[in-house]
C-alpha cells in the first residue's frame, strides 16, 4: 500500500470480511501487514499506544459494535497525532447520510464492499494504486 513495511489498519467486527480483504490484500500482492482491530475504541487504544507502529492507511467498516466507524473517525481526525492518517471507508452501507458523515469527518475515500469476490479484489487494487501514487507527507 505504499511505505511497505508499515502495517493497514483494519477496523472490522466480521471475520469473513477480514478473511475477505486478507485474501484481497495477498492476491494483489500487498505485502503490507494487517493489525485488525473489532471496533472504534480498540482501534483507537490501538493508535494511540506508542508501542504500536503507525499504520500507512486504516480500512475502516462502519457498522460496529462499542464505537461504529463514524464515532471512530470524529475522535482520530480531532485528534492531532492521528488526523493525518489516511483513512477509507470500506462499508457495506448504502446510506446517503453515512456517505455525508464520513466526508465531513475527513475520509480520503469511501467504497462499498461489493459482494462478489473478484469486483471486492478490483475495490481493494484500486485502494492500493491510489495510494502507491499518493504522495503523503
Amino acid at each position: 500500500m505504499n511505505n511497505s513495511s508499515k502495517p493497514i489498519l483494519l477496523v472490522e467486527d466480521d471475520s469473513v470480511d477480514v478473511m475477505t480483504i486478507r485474501r484481497a490484500l495477498k492476491e494483489i500482492r500487498v505485502g503490507n501487514p494487517v493489525v485488525v482491530m473489532e471496533h472504534g475504541e480498540a482501534a483507537l487504544d490501538h493508535l494511540r499506544d506508542p508501542a504500536n507502529e503507525r499504520p500507512c492507511i486504516i480500512l475502516l467498516d462502519l457498522n460496529m459494535p462499542v464505537m461504529n466507524g463514524i464515532e471512530f473517525l470524529r475522535e482520530a481526525k480531532a485528534d492531532p497525532a492521528l488526523r493525518r492518517i489516511p483513512v477509507v471507508v470500506l462499508t457495506t452501507s448504502e446510506e446517503q447520510q453515512d456517505k455525508v458523515n464520513s466526508f465531513d469527518s475527513g475520509v480520503a475515500g469511501y467504497m462499498a464492499k461489493p459482494v462478489d469476490y473478484r469486483r471486492f479484489v478490483e475495490v481493494v487494487r484500486s485502494i492500493d494504486l491510489y495510494w502507491t501514487i499518493s504522495e503523503m507527507p
